[in-house]
């Protein structure tokens, strides 16, 4: 799949969960290579035989960046000299021939910018094609894009499962997304066996490259250069050039440098036509604009900005809404902990779920007791009242902090992490009752501590592996947990074909897949996951996304679909869900769920969080980053998926007092006892 198609699958953390490794300073790594600059070597330029010394034989730049997730979504980077046959025929399913496949180091030169060099073979292997519009099938020149790409499946060199097309983002071509990504600008690098080639010299009447109406002309043998940015293009040799990759639509919206009025008036502008759910939601944007528009005008530093787009997001419900936390006003409203994690039953009580024996005092980096359990909470300890209000009436009332909710159940999770937390060091009057035992008023004071709100997302320990597994010989059934599809990709793609083998050859016939704590990123990751439980190609769903050219929304031509791999696992499935199952997470159970691949088991449904956010993401003064989806994903039949649903499950459990405190894991054993009938 092309990059520019990529774009409309990846999702990424839910708001909520991407404030927690803000506050957390979760540190993620760098995997852009290596970070120191290699050895500097004087360049050698030494033209082949018969050729003159401009004769092109290296190319080298910068590839800078500002998309978010541009750290986190890539390993094993390097810079392709890419065929561009794809793009000649618009075949969006064209794969790279590996002898094609010239590569280049990547590095970084500094935040933001990588640096790159590409040597020139003498004679390149790429796809031959017929671009000179005489009428004869004749080929004889090869056209290639310079572009940034990493490798997750197989070898070092990219295969299918990599990417296939063309590059629409971090290359040296600029394609237009509303065009059906038409290349319409920037530099190609071609290559003539003979100087008997010709090369089109603009983009015709149709605004087209590579169709009939392209004006051409002779190109010299060997190497070069095509300027796509001047009319006629431009065709030159040159021995070294220095070339910037272009970001493209993947770029950063970066109104930083904007009053607060005028940001959040140009944001509104463009997110209000983008935003694919205003039906969904019922999203009134001129209400919106008419109740908050003022209040920005009047906004005159970066607090108060934080605290009037916190209201106005919390007024979309959606759980990729989110934005980066202000740590001042997250302290003084939330940063009182007790070092608990709440949870409600079906029953509509309020419990305690986990006690922490410590947590790490936020002002002092000390471990301290925590306040719960000094107070000699238990977990099952049912909340009777929160400073004199009944407990689920309190927690109804709870104001949300890092970003809305897109379903009822992940409002409930938000909730309750809030709920748990007042200000610093304030005193909270609680009355609850232990397992057994009598009801107990305290007064409990708070500490600054986030050990609590992480412990209730279920953020992993930094030294967790993504993909976790083992297998139950006695009962010939696998168990995988799935922590995210945000770790190193290749780490993750190897582990995951190694879990995939290791089943296979042990013969095993039912697998348990864990994704309660799986908090989303790449959807293309996580469908190459998918891929390992299909001998044949399914068709999933269609991404629709506001295209700027109709100025209405469009459903891509090309739908996502999950190819086959060689080594496919054929047994039953259960996937285990909860509402911290978010975006990436619920694509993937998904792909399984909805064509019967899998059962869904669970105490309540995902989070319902489904929306693309990869070309939705802004930049404000104060340094505060948003992200608000701008593609949606529907069915054949038209209807929106995921989003503001979730994963139902087939086993929908009640949760009770029995399941909370239960020594063995309650939907663990309900999966086994189904792959067992």
């Amino acid at each position: 799949m092309k990059k520019t198609s990529l774009v409309l699958m990846i999702s990424v953390l839910a708001a909520s969960l991407m404030a927690c490794s803000l506050l957390g300073d979760l540190n993620l790594g760098s995997l852009l290579g290596q970070e120191a600059q290699p050895t500097s070597r004087p360049i050698i330029l030494a033209s082949p035989d018969g050729l003159g010394a401009d004769e092109p034989v290296l190319i080298t730049g910068t590839i800078p960046y500002t998309w978010p997730f541009f750290e986190d979504m890539n390993t094993g980077p390097f810079v392709l000299l890419e065929d561009q046959a794809g793009f000649v025929d618009r075949d969006e399913d064209f794969i790279f021939p590996l002898e094609s496949q010239v590569i280049g180091p990547v590095w970084t030169r500094e935040e933001g910018v990588l640096e790159y060099t590409l040597t020139l073979p003498s004679v390149p292997q790429g796809t031959l094609v017929d671009v000179d519009n005489n009428g004869r099938a004749d080929t004889g020149l090869m056209v290639f894009a310079v572009a940034y790409w990493s490798n997750t499946w197989g070898g070092p060199f990219l295969e299918e499962r990599d990417g296939t097309g063309w590059s629409g983002a971090y290359s040296s071509t600029v394609v237009n997304f509303d065009r059906d990504n038409e290349i319409e600008s920037g530099l190609l690098v071609i290559y003539a066996l003979d100087d008997q080639q010709s090369f089109p010299t603009g983009f015709g009447a149709d605004g087209l490259l590579f169709t009939e109406d392209d004006p051409v002309a002779p190109v010299p043998a060997g190497y070069s250069f095509v300027d796509l940015n001047q009319q006629p293009f431009n065709i030159f040799k040159q021995a070294h050039l220095e070339l910037e990759l272009v970001e493209g639509d993947l770029g950063l919206r970066d109104y930083s440098d904007m009053g607060f009025g005028e940001a959040f008036e140009t944001f509104f502008a463009r997110a209000s036509l983008e935003y694919p759910f205003t039906q969904e939601k019922n999203v009134d944007w001129q209400a919106l604009h008419t109740e908050f528009a003022p209040q920005f005008g009047r906004v005159s530093n970066s607090r108060q900005f934080f605290d009037v787009m916190q209201a106005f997001m919390l007024r979309i419900p959606d759980g990729h809404i989110g934005m980066t936390p202000n740590g001042d006003a997250f302290w003084e409203r939330e940063g009182g902990g007790f070092g608990w994690v709440l949870t409600q039953l079906s029953d509509g009580r309020v419990v305690v779920g986990q006690v922490l024996d410590t947590v790490e005092d936020a002002s002092t980096s000390q471990r301290v007791s925590s306040p719960a359990a000094e107070a000699g909470v238990q977990v099952g300890a049912e909340i009777i009242s929160w400073n004199g209000q009944p407990a689920a009436q309190a927690l109804a009332t709870t104001p949300l902090f890092f970003g809305p909710a897109s379903t009822p159940d992940g409002e409930l999770l938000d909730r309750l992490t809030m709920f748990a937390r007042i200000e610093l060091f304030q005193a909270l009057d609680l009355e609850y009752r232990n397992p057994g035992g009598q009801s107990i008023s305290v007064a409990l004071a708070s500490v600054p501590e986030l050990d609590s709100y992480f412990a209730s997302y279920g953020v992993p320990d930094a030294l967790q592996q993504p993909v976790e597994g083992e297998i139950f010989e006695e009962l010939g059934i696998a168990y995988i947990r799935i922590n995210d599809f945000l770790g190193d990709p290749d780490l993750m793609a190897r582990t995951w074909e190694h879990f995939i083998a290791g089943m296979n050859e042990e013969g095993v016939e039912s697998l348990v897949l864990d994704m309660r704590y799986n908090s989303g990123g790449s959807m293309g990751l996580a469908f190459g996951f998918a891929e390992f439980f299909y001998d044949e190609e399914v068709t999933l769903w269609s991404g629709e996304y506001y295209n700027g050219l109709l100025e209405e929304f469009k459903v891509s031509e090309k739908p996502v679909q999950l190819k086959p791999t060689t080594d496919y696992f054929d047994g039953d499935i259960i996937i285990l869900i909860s509402p911290t199952c978010v975006s990436a997470c619920e694509g993937f159970t998904y792909s399984l769920s909805s064509t019967g691949r899998a059962r869904v088991v669970g105490y309540t449904t995902s989070a319902g969080a489904f929306g693309g956010v990869g070309l939705g993401q802004y930049r404000f003064p104060g340094d505060y980053d948003f992200q608000i989806p701008t593609t949606k994903s529907i069915d054949s039949n038209g209807n929106t998926i995921l989003e503001g649903i979730g994963i139902v499950p087939d086993i929908l459990v009640p949760f009770t007092m029995d399941s909370l405190m239960s020594s063995e894991d309650e939907l663990l054993q309900i999966a086994i006892a189904e792959l067992q009938r």
